[in-house]
């Protein structure tokens, strides 16, 4: 089939199939301050409809970012280090983050994508805007079916972002850009125009009457409208920002798109969300947002990030699937009266983690043997994240604690004061992004040694 007739066939049958598509539902799992803004680890396919349909977000989000695959046809992963006193010489482990291969080839992949395009056209304010983030393999293709989507009147700007990473080939000019295609939803789309340094001829004054000029180090410039082509370096190995997700984009690139297209306090969205950087930088600008990754290692390093960075609070919601319990945590409890007040203190340590299942490791199987022996002879060392309620009402889970793992490792021991203790709610989510969540009863559990 020619590509002309590709295209067709998906425009056609795309626009019939949004119609099938059913609302998502979802646990929430964890909210975090007070805050309204989502954290979703679930498709977003089925999530955008529950945002129009249930959530009543209908021409409500002023701005999307999405940095979906790129069709590269390679599998992205993310290397784990861990450190253990019982264990010498852990090799560094290799998992797979997710999957940027399509079985039926391009096709498959631009079905996939321009389905979700739809919905997202839904979701956009009339003055809002989408921005798409890709690269050389499919940016021509998406072009074509974003400009059936929203016209080829409303497509705005295509941005360059060059950079500074990986290598070079002896077969053609080194690849150091992505492109960012920028759409409006309608005419009235809301655009703030950026400044940046332009550097005089020479770097000599122009003089000229109107016209304000500065001077540095080097010369001297003016300041013009920003053009499109953005020289932004990628997030450094040693950056205080890097997550170690093997396809971060940098915060000042976010960071840039907001300021263009929203003020504060409006809301914006990602639904490809991957590292959370989208979901980071608004929360600092004081954006209201929305971040959805349908993968656990994503959602987790996200999560996490989050909770050392947010200001305004979030929801973190899961799919069903994605909230099951996949591990079983053991954890000793004791209870003490102080002596000199009229509170309690409770202490928690964790003493072991185990895996349900072999098939909730994403690791290559020469992996596994090193596994097998940090379950056996230090397992809290697959805990990459947990947090406690100690004060949990069996139905929404509110910690007042977050332990994330470092550099030594992860912290396996806390402890809290307060006049009464029930129910504690514990939440684990390991290496591999899987989810445990355990619960305490001190008025029924004599097991704890409480």
């Amino acid at each position: 089939m020619s590509l002309i007739n590709t295209l067709s066939s998906i425009v056609n049958e795309s626009k019939e199939a949004v119609h099938a598509i059913k609302s998502g539902s979802y646990i929430e799992a964890e909210q975090i301050g007070q805050g309204q803004n989502i954290l979703l680890q679930g498709d977003n396919l089925p999530f955008m409809q529950y945002l129009l349909e249930q959530r009543d977000l209908q021409g409500k989000i002023k701005l999307i970012y999405i940095d979906p695959p790129f069709f590269s046809k390679t599998n992205y992963g993310s290397e784990i280090k861990l450190r253990s006193d019982k264990i010498k010489n852990i090799p560094v482990i290799k998992q797979k983050a997710y999957h940027d291969i399509w079985n039926d080839g391009m096709e498959e992949y631009l079905r996939t994508l321009f389905i979700r395009l739809l919905l997202m056209k839904e979701l956009l304010t009339e003055d809002g805007c989408l921005w798409v983030h890709l690269d050389w393999h499919s940016v021509h293709y998406v072009k074509v079916l974003l400009d059936e989507i929203f016209g080829e009147k409303n497509f705005i700007n295509e941005i360059i972002w060059n950079y500074k990473s990986g290598g070079v080939s002896k077969n053609h000019f080194a690849r150091k850009h992505d492109t960012i295609l920028f759409y409006a939803k309608t005419a009235k789309y809301y655009f703030k125009a950026q400044k940046e340094m332009s550097y005089n001829r020479n770097y000599k004054p122009y003089r000229f009457k109107g016209v304000a000029e500065y001077k540095d180090d080097l010369g001297w410039y003016t300041m013009v409208n920003m053009k499109d082509v953005w020289q932004i370096n990628m997030v450094g190995r040693t950056s205080a920002e890097r997550t170690g997700y093997a396809t971060q984009k940098p915060e000042k690139l976010i960071e840039r798109i907001l300021e263009s297209c929203t003020r504060e306090g409006e809301l914006c969205a990602d639904f490809f969300g991957g590292s959370g950087t989208l979901a980071a930088a608004a929360d600092r600008m004081g954006r209201r947002w929305i971040s959805c990754d349908i993968g656990e290692l994503a959602s987790i390093n996200t999560h996490k990030r989050l909770i050392s960075e947010t200001r305004n609070g979030y929801i973190y919601y899961a799919e069903s699937v994605h909230a099951e319990n996949k591990g079983s945590l053991s954890v000793k409890a004791g209870l003490e009266q102080l002596s000199v007040s009229d509170k309690k203190k409770l202490t928690i340590t964790l003493t072991e983690y185990k895996p349900d299942s072999w098939n909730t490791i994403p690791v290559e199987e020469k992996y596994l043997p090193v596994i097998k022996k940090i379950i056996k002879e230090d397992s809290l060392q697959l805990v990459d994240y947990w947090s406690v309620d100690f004060d949990y009402d069996g139905e929404r889970f509110k910690p007042k604690v977050f332990f994330c793992k470092g550099k030594d490792g992860i912290t396996q021991f806390c402890e809290w004061m307060a006049q009464k203790f029930e129910k504690i709610g514990i939440r684990c989510i390991d290496i591999f992004g899987n989810n445990t969540f355990h619960v305490i009863d001190l008025r029924r559990d004599k097991k704890n040694g409480v």
